[in-house]
């Protein structure tokens, strides 16, 4: 079933080829059609995320059969649904995880992957949900196993993932530390709701961890930064800590690593990426969302923090602000179909 007004043509972003935020252009093409189990989403706005930023470099394509359109989250009204759904109707205001295809005036999502807008959160504002609220919801507190009276860290807590974690963890009821790059950075993370956070420019986190926790250390680390933390991420772990790495921001590969801490605190790492993972996990996750997480957004106890929001056409200017880790929160495009 499908609405009477829907266009032919629609609005999109491309990149002619992999390189910087210059790459990226807008192009017109036809509408994309649900398949069994879809919906297909008039969007009123797209996160951007880094992972967009790796695929428009030529690091991240998306998997085969997804559309090249980037973008991994959107929010926006249902405007046709595909055979067999019946969770949703055409008009409903949701929100969405996207394999591909977001930065775009319509996009497919699968409708297990749907969660409707809170209401205390605007359609606009809603888009800056799906991708860091799944990502950390599944790493903290389904793989990570974050629990009430633990202590967690999040690596780069004014990032939308790090706002994210910060209030995620709260909620769980863990006291909470973050790391950021100023001390504008450090207030915005305390201002969410981080007990403590360190400048990682001024202060060695490992040993800012190590005095902040009377020498214990942390339950659980959620990483964005990879190879060049892991081993003071290694030091900042309680016993039976859990290290859980979701980018790969200071590389990949660690030359001379003990891994004695390892054994003798019990430490796991682990890991994880979100866009490759089956559609299954995913609709577990948006399911743990709805009942856990979605009703502190509709009375407004988690927000989602948006930094700044550009047209579909100025999607280079929200490339070069993402690249410059100048945000605090999220950073949003949208597509002008807001009042239709």
């Amino acid at each position: 079933m499908a609405s009477p007004a829907l266009p032919e043509t629609m609005r999109r972003i491309h990149f002619t080829g992999p390189g910087g935020p210059e790459v990226i252009a807008v192009e017109t093409a036809p509408l994309p059609s649900p398949g069994p189990g879809q919906v297909l989403i008039e969007v009123v706005a797209a996160g951007v995320n880094r992972p967009d930023v790796m695929q428009r470099a030529g690091l991240y394509p998306p998997p085969p059969g997804a559309t090249e359109i980037p973008g991994l989250e959107v929010a926006g009204r249902i405007a046709a649904l595909g055979e067999g759904v019946d969770t949703f109707s055409v008009g409903d205001e949701v929100c969405a995880l996207v394999i591909s295809g977001g930065y775009a005036e319509f996009a497919v999502a699968e409708a297990s992957h749907c969660l409707p807008r809170p209401k205390a959160l605007s359609l606009v504002d809603a888009a800056g949900l799906p991708e860091t609220f799944f990502t950390v919801y599944s790493n903290v507190v389904q793989r990570g196993r974050l629990a009430k009276g633990e202590s967690f860290l999040v690596h780069g807590g004014s990032s939308g993932i790090g706002a994210t974690a910060i209030q995620i963890a709260k909620h769980v009821g863990a006291k909470v530390f973050a790391t950021a790059g100023s001390a504008e950075k450090c207030r915005f993370c305390e201002e969410l709701g981080a007990d403590a956070a360190i400048d990682y420019k001024q202060a060695d986190f490992a040993e800012e961890i190590k005095r902040l926790t009377d020498g214990r250390g942390v339950d659980v680390i959620l990483d964005m930064i990879g190879a060049s933390y892991l081993a003071r991420n290694l030091k900042s772990l309680a016993p039976d800590g859990r290290l859980v790495m979701i980018a790969l921001m200071g590389g990949y590969k660690v030359d001379g690593l003990n891994i004695t801490p390892i054994m003798r605190n019990r430490l796991t790492f682990t890991g994880s990426t979100l866009r490759p993972r089956p559609k299954a996990d995913k609709a577990a996750i948006a399911e743990g969302l709805r009942k856990d997480v979605w009703p502190e957004l509709e009375a407004g106890r988690i927000r989602s923090v948006t930094h700044a929001t550009f047209p579909l056409e100025q999607a280079q200017k929200a490339h070069e602000l993402m690249e410059s880790s100048a945000h605090l929160g999220k950073i949003l495009l949208t597509t002008g179909r807001a009042s239709l």
